[in-house]
């Protein structure tokens, strides 16, 4: 499985950027997808999470209102609509996809696969 992931780039404090993320290479199945990222110095973190339906969202305290996940089945790929962007947001933003683990995880262990990243700065 190769997750792409795109759409990252140079932003004004308040604007707004749309990741994308393609999974391709995966035979079947459901699997749920996923954003992290991760600021320069700083751990990894969870950012949002929608399954297989799409019926079920969950997000990190510090981006909801303003971040939105979605997804195509159809075309294996994820969205992250960012809005109301701030300094802090900056970090390099990782797809996942999960096949296991509990429904709802934010966990990055029960992410099975990872697309390589895209940079997202936001100037103040």
């Amino acid at each position: 499985v190769q997750l792409q992931a795109s759409g990252g780039g140079l932003v004004q404090a308040g604007g707004s950027l749309r990741l994308s993320c393609v999974a391709s290479g995966r035979g079947g199945g459901t699997y749920a997808m996923g954003w992290f990222r991760q600021a320069p110095g700083k751990e990894r973190e969870f950012v949002a999470r929608i399954s297989w339906s799409g019926d079920n969202r969950y997000y990190a305290d510090s981006v909801k209102g303003r971040f939105t996940i979605s997804r195509n089945g159809g075309e294996n790929t994820a969205y992250l609509q960012m809005n109301s962007l701030k300094p802090e947001d900056t970090a390099v933003y990782h797809c996942a996809l999960s096949t296991h683990g509990p429904p709802g995880s934010t966990k990055e262990v029960n992410f099975d696969y990872w697309g390589q990243g895209t940079l997202v700065t936001v100037s103040s």
